[in-house]
Protein backbone atom coordinates (compact mmCIF):
# COMPACT_ATOMS: atom_id res chain seq x y z
CA UNK A 1 0.00 0.00 0.00
CA UNK A 2 1.11 3.27 -1.05
CA UNK A 3 0.09 6.83 -0.30
CA UNK A 4 -1.03 7.29 -4.02
CA UNK A 5 -3.91 4.93 -3.39
CA UNK A 6 -6.90 7.05 -3.47
CA UNK A 7 -9.33 6.93 -0.16
CA UNK A 8 -12.32 5.83 -2.20
CA UNK A 9 -9.92 2.28 -3.06
CA UNK A 10 -8.77 2.22 0.77
CA UNK A 11 -12.49 2.31 1.57
CA UNK A 12 -13.70 -0.52 -0.71
CA UNK A 13 -11.02 -2.52 0.85
CA UNK A 14 -12.36 -1.86 4.02
CA UNK A 15 -15.96 -2.63 2.96
CA UNK A 16 -14.99 -5.61 0.97
CA UNK A 17 -13.01 -6.85 3.47
CA UNK A 18 -15.18 -6.53 6.57
CA UNK A 19 -18.16 -8.25 4.39
CA UNK A 20 -16.04 -11.13 3.95
CA UNK A 21 -14.77 -11.40 7.44
CA UNK A 22 -18.24 -11.62 8.48
CA UNK A 23 -19.29 -14.16 5.72
CA UNK A 24 -16.92 -16.16 7.20
CA UNK A 25 -17.81 -15.85 10.99
CA UNK A 26 -21.52 -16.28 10.21
CA UNK A 27 -21.00 -18.90 7.43
CA UNK A 28 -19.01 -20.84 9.33
CA UNK A 29 -21.06 -20.82 12.27
CA UNK A 30 -24.54 -21.99 10.42
CA UNK A 31 -22.96 -24.77 8.97
CA UNK A 32 -21.18 -25.82 12.16
CA UNK A 33 -24.13 -25.61 13.94
CA UNK A 34 -26.16 -27.07 11.29
CA UNK A 35 -23.77 -30.15 11.04
CA UNK A 36 -23.59 -30.82 15.01
CA UNK A 37 -25.61 -30.46 18.02
CA UNK A 38 -21.92 -30.33 20.30
CA UNK A 39 -21.75 -26.51 21.14
CA UNK A 40 -18.00 -27.17 21.59
CA UNK A 41 -17.24 -28.89 18.30
CA UNK A 42 -19.09 -25.61 16.65
CA UNK A 43 -17.30 -23.37 18.11
CA UNK A 44 -13.83 -25.36 17.45
CA UNK A 45 -15.32 -25.60 13.71
CA UNK A 46 -16.04 -21.98 14.11
CA UNK A 47 -13.26 -20.36 15.42
CA UNK A 48 -10.69 -22.57 13.37
CA UNK A 49 -12.56 -21.05 10.21
CA UNK A 50 -12.57 -17.83 11.55
CA UNK A 51 -8.59 -17.40 12.28
CA UNK A 52 -8.33 -19.40 8.48
CA UNK A 53 -10.30 -16.57 7.10
CA UNK A 54 -8.75 -13.65 9.12
CA UNK A 55 -5.57 -14.17 8.27
CA UNK A 56 -6.05 -14.71 4.26
CA UNK A 57 -8.50 -11.66 4.47
CA UNK A 58 -5.56 -9.26 6.03
CA UNK A 59 -3.02 -10.86 3.63
CA UNK A 60 -5.22 -9.42 0.76
CA UNK A 61 -6.27 -6.61 1.48
CA UNK A 62 -3.49 -5.41 3.92
CA UNK A 63 -1.66 -3.83 0.97
CA UNK A 64 -4.81 -1.83 -0.06
CA UNK A 65 -6.08 -0.07 3.19
CA UNK A 66 -4.17 -1.97 5.78
CA UNK A 67 -6.57 -4.12 6.68
CA UNK A 68 -8.30 -2.64 9.91
CA UNK A 69 -11.73 -4.53 9.27
CA UNK A 70 -12.66 -2.83 12.62
CA UNK A 71 -13.26 0.62 14.01
CA UNK A 72 -11.49 0.08 17.04
CA UNK A 73 -8.04 -0.76 14.66
CA UNK A 74 -8.89 2.68 12.27
CA UNK A 75 -8.81 4.57 15.76
CA UNK A 76 -5.67 3.56 17.20
CA UNK A 77 -4.08 4.37 13.72
CA UNK A 78 -5.85 7.73 14.08
CA UNK A 79 -4.66 8.11 17.30
CA UNK A 80 -1.08 6.97 16.43
CA UNK A 81 -1.20 9.81 14.19
CA UNK A 82 -2.09 12.50 16.80
CA UNK A 83 0.58 11.31 18.87
CA UNK A 84 3.05 12.10 16.35
CA UNK A 85 3.24 8.77 14.48
CA UNK A 86 1.51 7.31 11.28
CA UNK A 87 -1.82 6.78 10.80
CA UNK A 88 -4.83 7.99 9.73
CA UNK A 89 -6.58 11.62 9.83
CA UNK A 90 -10.28 12.00 11.16
CA UNK A 91 -11.89 12.50 7.62
CA UNK A 92 -9.92 8.82 6.48
CA UNK A 93 -11.22 6.80 9.85
CA UNK A 94 -14.50 8.06 9.34
CA UNK A 95 -14.59 6.84 6.11
CA UNK A 96 -13.49 3.65 7.59
CA UNK A 97 -15.77 3.31 10.14
CA UNK A 98 -18.66 4.00 7.71
CA UNK A 99 -17.49 1.94 5.37
CA UNK A 100 -16.55 -1.35 7.79
CA UNK A 101 -20.11 -1.04 9.53
CA UNK A 102 -21.45 -0.99 6.09
CA UNK A 103 -19.42 -4.00 4.99
CA UNK A 104 -20.34 -6.36 8.01
CA UNK A 105 -23.92 -5.34 7.59
CA UNK A 106 -24.08 -6.97 3.98
CA UNK A 107 -21.27 -9.53 4.51
CA UNK A 108 -24.10 -10.99 7.70
CA UNK A 109 -26.86 -10.54 5.00
CA UNK A 110 -24.78 -12.41 2.26
CA UNK A 111 -24.16 -15.34 4.53
CA UNK A 112 -27.71 -15.46 5.65
CA UNK A 113 -28.83 -15.26 2.01
CA UNK A 114 -26.06 -18.05 1.12
CA UNK A 115 -27.64 -20.83 3.52
CA UNK A 116 -31.48 -20.02 2.59
CA UNK A 117 -32.30 -18.30 5.59
CA UNK A 118 -34.35 -14.97 5.38
CA UNK A 119 -31.63 -12.02 5.30
CA UNK A 120 -32.29 -9.20 7.85
CA UNK A 121 -34.01 -10.86 10.90
CA UNK A 122 -32.30 -9.88 13.87
CA UNK A 123 -30.77 -12.12 16.55
CA UNK A 124 -32.70 -12.74 19.26
CA UNK A 125 -29.29 -14.13 21.31
CA UNK A 126 -29.61 -11.76 23.86
CA UNK A 127 -25.47 -11.59 25.44
CA UNK A 128 -26.41 -9.61 28.48
CA UNK A 129 -24.35 -9.37 32.39
CA UNK A 130 -21.14 -7.54 33.34
CA UNK A 131 -19.16 -10.48 32.67
CA UNK A 132 -19.51 -10.67 29.10
CA UNK A 133 -18.39 -7.33 28.85
CA UNK A 134 -15.48 -7.44 31.25
CA UNK A 135 -14.81 -10.33 28.64
CA UNK A 136 -15.19 -8.04 25.33
CA UNK A 137 -12.52 -5.58 27.67
CA UNK A 138 -10.33 -7.73 27.55
CA UNK A 139 -10.31 -9.25 24.07
CA UNK A 140 -10.07 -6.18 22.76
CA UNK A 141 -7.60 -5.14 25.09
CA UNK A 142 -5.51 -8.09 24.21
CA UNK A 143 -6.21 -7.54 20.20
CA UNK A 144 -4.94 -3.79 20.31
CA UNK A 145 -1.84 -5.07 22.07
CA UNK A 146 -0.75 -7.94 20.37
CA UNK A 147 -0.52 -5.35 17.04
CA UNK A 148 0.92 -2.16 19.18
CA UNK A 149 3.20 -4.86 20.86
CA UNK A 150 4.65 -6.58 17.55
CA UNK A 151 4.98 -2.97 15.47
CA UNK A 152 7.02 -1.49 18.47
CA UNK A 153 9.06 -4.39 18.92
CA UNK A 154 9.81 -4.26 14.92
CA UNK A 155 7.66 -8.00 14.36
CA UNK A 156 5.19 -6.36 12.26
CA UNK A 157 6.19 -9.44 9.88
CA UNK A 158 4.03 -11.47 12.14
CA UNK A 159 1.36 -9.37 12.63
CA UNK A 160 -1.75 -11.15 10.47
CA UNK A 161 -0.64 -14.55 11.84
CA UNK A 162 -0.62 -13.42 15.53
CA UNK A 163 -3.88 -11.59 14.84
CA UNK A 164 -5.56 -14.60 13.75
CA UNK A 165 -4.34 -17.13 16.40
CA UNK A 166 -5.43 -14.61 19.26
CA UNK A 167 -8.75 -14.15 17.42
CA UNK A 168 -9.27 -17.93 17.76
CA UNK A 169 -7.64 -18.11 21.27
CA UNK A 170 -9.52 -15.05 22.42
CA UNK A 171 -12.90 -16.88 21.22
CA UNK A 172 -12.29 -19.74 23.89
CA UNK A 173 -10.69 -17.96 26.37
CA UNK A 174 -13.01 -14.88 26.89
CA UNK A 175 -16.43 -15.52 28.18
CA UNK A 176 -17.89 -13.14 25.95
CA UNK A 177 -16.57 -14.93 22.40
CA UNK A 178 -14.32 -12.52 21.75
CA UNK A 179 -16.45 -9.89 19.56
CA UNK A 180 -13.47 -7.13 19.61
CA UNK A 181 -14.97 -5.18 16.70
CA UNK A 182 -17.73 -2.59 17.26
CA UNK A 183 -18.68 -2.94 13.27
CA UNK A 184 -18.54 -6.87 13.52
CA UNK A 185 -21.01 -6.71 16.51
CA UNK A 186 -23.17 -4.64 14.65
CA UNK A 187 -23.39 -6.66 11.49
CA UNK A 188 -23.52 -9.69 13.73
CA UNK A 189 -27.04 -8.12 15.38
CA UNK A 190 -28.50 -8.94 11.58
CA UNK A 191 -27.67 -13.03 12.00
CA UNK A 192 -30.38 -14.86 14.36
CA UNK A 193 -27.71 -17.73 14.86
CA UNK A 194 -25.00 -19.36 16.40
CA UNK A 195 -22.59 -16.52 16.31
CA UNK A 196 -25.25 -13.58 16.54
CA UNK A 197 -25.97 -11.16 19.13
CA UNK A 198 -29.54 -9.55 19.43
CA UNK A 199 -29.78 -5.59 19.04
CA UNK A 200 -30.70 -4.62 22.55
CA UNK A 201 -27.21 -6.20 23.54
CA UNK A 202 -25.06 -3.73 21.59
CA UNK A 203 -24.61 -0.72 23.24
CA UNK A 204 -22.79 -2.57 26.06
CA UNK A 205 -20.68 -4.76 23.94
CA UNK A 206 -19.79 -1.59 21.58
CA UNK A 207 -18.35 0.02 24.59
CA UNK A 208 -16.82 -2.31 25.92
CA UNK A 209 -14.69 -2.83 22.96
CA UNK A 210 -13.98 0.64 23.27
CA UNK A 211 -12.47 1.31 26.02
CA UNK A 212 -10.92 -2.51 25.52
CA UNK A 213 -8.60 -0.06 22.96
CA UNK A 214 -8.40 2.52 25.03
CA UNK A 215 -6.82 0.24 27.79
CA UNK A 216 -4.93 -1.88 24.83
CA UNK A 217 -3.11 1.85 24.09
CA UNK A 218 -2.43 2.41 27.91
CA UNK A 219 -0.88 -1.02 28.08
CA UNK A 220 1.00 -0.83 25.05
CA UNK A 221 2.86 2.50 25.86
CA UNK A 222 3.21 1.07 29.64
CA UNK A 223 5.09 -2.10 28.06
CA UNK A 224 6.81 -0.49 25.01
CA UNK A 225 6.60 3.05 25.59
CA UNK A 226 4.86 6.16 23.72
CA UNK A 227 7.90 7.64 21.56
CA UNK A 228 7.06 8.40 17.96
CA UNK A 229 9.16 6.21 16.29
CA UNK A 230 7.44 3.09 18.45
CA UNK A 231 3.51 4.97 17.36
CA UNK A 232 4.74 4.72 13.63
CA UNK A 233 5.56 0.86 13.23
CA UNK A 234 2.72 -0.01 15.37
CA UNK A 235 0.36 2.28 13.21
CA UNK A 236 1.81 0.75 9.79
CA UNK A 237 0.51 -2.21 8.88
CA UNK A 238 -0.64 -5.69 9.85
CA UNK A 239 0.61 -6.59 6.35
CA UNK A 240 4.34 -6.29 7.00
CA UNK A 241 5.33 -8.80 5.26
CA UNK A 242 4.05 -7.63 2.26
CA UNK A 243 4.46 -3.75 2.49
CA UNK A 244 7.64 -2.22 4.23
CA UNK A 245 6.49 0.30 7.02
CA UNK A 246 7.81 3.25 4.97
CA UNK A 247 5.27 2.59 2.24
CA UNK A 248 2.37 2.06 4.21
CA UNK A 249 2.47 5.79 5.97
CA UNK A 250 -1.61 6.74 4.16
CA UNK A 251 -2.96 3.60 6.21
CA UNK A 252 -1.96 3.42 9.63
CA UNK A 253 -2.60 0.24 11.69
CA UNK A 254 -3.35 -3.24 9.30
CA UNK A 255 -5.47 -5.51 11.02
CA UNK A 256 -3.81 -4.84 12.48
CA UNK A 257 -8.03 -6.52 12.31
CA UNK A 258 -11.12 -7.86 13.81
CA UNK A 259 -12.86 -9.65 13.78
Amino acid sequence: MTSSTSLSRRAAAELIGTAALLVVVIGSGIQAAALTADTGVALVANSLVTAIGLGLIITLFGPLSGAHLNPVVTLTSWWGRRAGGDGLGGREALVYTVAQTAGAIGGALLAEAMFGRAPGTFSTQVRDGGHLLVGEVVATAGLVLVIQGLGRIGRSKLIPAAVAAYIAAAIWFTSSGSFANPAGTIGRSFSDSFTGIAPQSLPGFVLAQLLGGILGLLLAALLYGSDGGAAKNAAAEAAGSIVPVAENRATGTAYETAS
